[in-house]
This record gives C-alpha cells, structure tokens and sequence, in this order.
C-alpha cells in the first residue's frame, strides 16, 4: 500500500509544467495518466500519482518562495550516485533550474548524496541516494 497517494502541485504555467515535469518523471518510472485542461497527471504503477494543476484564475501568479510557508521541497529516493547525476542531468536539460549540484552532504550523513532542483513555479525536487550507514 502507497503510504501517499497523490500529491497535487499548482503551477503558474501548465504546459511549462509539463514540458519540465514529464522527463523527470518519467525517467524516475512514472507514465502519464490523465491529460486534461485542468491538470496532467502521472502514475507510478498502482503507487503515488502526482499532479499539476494550473493556478486558480484569481490567484497571486508569483512564484513559491523556498522557505515560505507551504511545501519545502519533494525528495526522490535513488538507488545510486550515478542515478542522482543522471535525475539531474534529465532535470537540467527539461528546464529545472540547479539549486544545488550533486554531492555529498556529510552534514546529514557520510553517505548522502544529492542535488536539489527548481522550477519556475517555485517547486523543489530533490534526487537522493541515502544508502544504510554501515553498522
């Protein structure tokens, strides 16, 4: 059983959106479930569903400030640093915005690595391998 099963994400531009959103996830497995005007989604088996949805018509079109109250950021689990680089690379090349290159960050742990990405919306990925620490 899926311990979430969506998660819904307002962007300022839903054709912006997807043009980012749509290699990243689909190179982390998912595969487009519904296309509508009102929002794309995509699947990952009978897993999380995630979703954008453009912003309400009378909502402020200004981009989510990382810090502010609202989502911090959604972390990708990856099974290795060179998968890391690889999410990176594929979110770089969709138009992601680099807030933080891959490497190490021995401040969590001696073997967490990981980058961080942004969007223009404001939305921030992070692609992690978080192996065991070795007892």
């Amino acid at each position: 059983m899926a311990l979430l099963d969506h998660l819904g994400i307002s962007v300022l531009d839903i054709e912006r959106a997807r043009a980012q959103f749509h290699p990243v996830l689909t190179a982390l497995g998912y595969s487009v479930g519904v296309e509508a005007e009102h929002g794309i989604s995509w699947d990952n088996g009978d897993e999380t569903e995630i979703i954008v949805f453009p912003i309400r018509d009378d909502a402020d079109a200004v981009p989510h400030r990382h810090g502010e109250a609202g989502w911090q950021h959604l972390a990708f689990s990856l099974g290795s640093r060179s998968e890391v680089d690889r999410l990176h690379a594929v979110a770089m090349d969709a138009g992601w915005t680099a807030v933080r290159e891959p490497k190490l960050y021995p401040r969590f742990n001696a073997n967490y690595y990981a980058s961080f990405v942004e969007d223009e919306s404001g939305v921030r990925l992070e692609f992690v391998h978080n192996p065991p620490r070795e007892q």
